[in-house]
């Protein structure tokens, strides 16, 4: 039975195209990006759709008692089949069954394009992806129902982090890789997630649909390619038309991986800005989630772990994300998620030149490329470090697993 389409969609239409605007200027074709009747319907519907294979498995893991099921599945997940149920077994040869259109030699050029984006690539994940996306208001209350905020910015800040270099390791996404297994685990959590929530008396179906529905798992992929593209260009590095192609590439591999629908991943950058432009017109504008969300990771920098200078260097950091995210969001987006609207952009004025003059440089040297893509995953190693600190960088364990029961 057809389920009526949840009221948050385009409810707030007008606001919503006036804050993805910005996104037209670097969409070619304008009448992709134009809602047809049928396109918006399609869109509505996404909202009530979850990832009939990991809720199956979900819902088959819940009746052996949900830490023997997750058991069994982990074993699975690490090569050991030989007793694995029918749930377990459809999910595992869904997943190992590439695509046709899986093309490795530009996943493992994404993977290197990834790296190559050093600190700058992982700022814009977090000050672009993550901090802009809490104005979409309706998807911030999975992270205020599951307990995100006593959890800490810190802590889910570093275990995304964790994640994202699992997935653009070399090897990573290889199905004995890190990436490929984590990226596994994380949407079966996804999916005891969205069963939990769904029994709650306090989801408000009519209203958000389904947790973690495909449609809210589309515009996280796309923060991922095509957000992380277009916010590193305007961060001073040099993106070119083959980098583009083998980053959306990886991430519609990812975005598969994750469980998103066929229909709704995406094969080019410029697909893709006409898919995120739509996505957005769809979304809920910021309420007081936003700022709860967005004021917790202003502080985030405070919880990290630097070997020396502590108290300089995470506030010195703290101003230089609320810069880059004044750059990005403006004084309306500042103001939306409870940010100083005083801060000015001025780490990204002076940083931006710099960056693309030495990324230019360096790139037109013998081996240039190589040099940049080993130095920016040097960088991002580090900087994991400061964010785990003397912590276990574990993604998903116990903790992780009961919050999400």
């Amino acid at each position: 039975m057809a389920l009526d389409i949840p009221t948050r969609h385009g409810i707030h239409l007008e606001q919503a195209k006036a804050i993805a605007s910005p996104l037209l200027w670097c969409i070619d074709d304008k009448q992709a990006a134009e809602p047809s009747q049928q396109g918006w319907l399609s869109l509505g519907n996404a909202l009530n759709q979850g990832d009939p294979l990991a809720d199956d498995l979900v819902r088959w893991m819940a009746a052996q008692g949900m830490s023997n099921g997750w058991k069994q599945f982990d074993l699975a997940l690490s090569g050991d089949c030989s007793q694995s149920a029918e749930p377990i077994d459809a999910f595992m040869k869904s997943v190992k069954s590439a695509p046709k259109w899986l093309d490795h030699r530009k996943v493992e050029r994404g993977l290197a394009v990834s790296a190559r984006s050093g600190k700058t690539g992982m700022r814009v994940l977090r000050d672009f992806g993550l901090m802009a996306g809490y104005q979409a208001s309706a998807i911030n209350q999975t992270l205020v129902k599951t307990g995100a905020l006593e959890k800490g910015a810190a802590k889910r800040v570093a275990e995304t982090t964790k994640w994202w270099m699992d997935c653009t390791e070399p090897g990573g996404l290889s199905p004995d890789g890190a990436g490929f297994k984590t990226t596994l685990r994380v949407r079966v959590i996804h999916a005891m997630v969205r069963a939990n929530l769904s029994r709650r008396e306090d989801w408000d179906h009519g209203y958000y649909g389904l947790p973690i529905n495909q449609l809210d798992m589309q515009v996280t992929y796309l923060a991922f390619s095509v957000m992380f593209l277009l916010g590193q260009r305007l961060l001073g590095v040099s993106i070119n038309q083959q980098d583009a192609d083998d980053v959306m590439h990886l991430w519609r591999y990812i975005g598969w991986l994750m469980g998103v629908n066929d229909s709704l991943l995406v094969c080019s950058e410029q697909e893709g800005r006409a898919a995120l432009y739509l996505n957005l017109l769809s979304q809920a504008t910021a309420d007081e989630t936003s700022k709860q969300l967005g004021r917790a990771l202003m502080d985030e920098p405070l919880g990290r772990h630097y070997p020396n200078f502590q108290w300089l260097r995470s506030r010195w950091d703290k101003h230089v994300h609320l810069s880059i995210i004044r750059f990005f969001v403006g004084r309306r987006g500042m103001k939306a998620l409870g940010l100083p609207i005083w801060t000015l952009p001025w780490y990204p004025l002076i940083f931006s030149p710099l960056n693309f003059l030495v990324q230019n440089t360096v790139r037109r040297l013998p081996r240039g490329n190589d040099f940049l893509v080993q130095r920016g995953r040097q960088a991002q190693a580090a900087q994991l470090r400061i964010m785990f600190g003397n912590q276990r960088p574990d993604i998903i364990n116990e903790s992780n697993i009961k919050a999400a029961e």
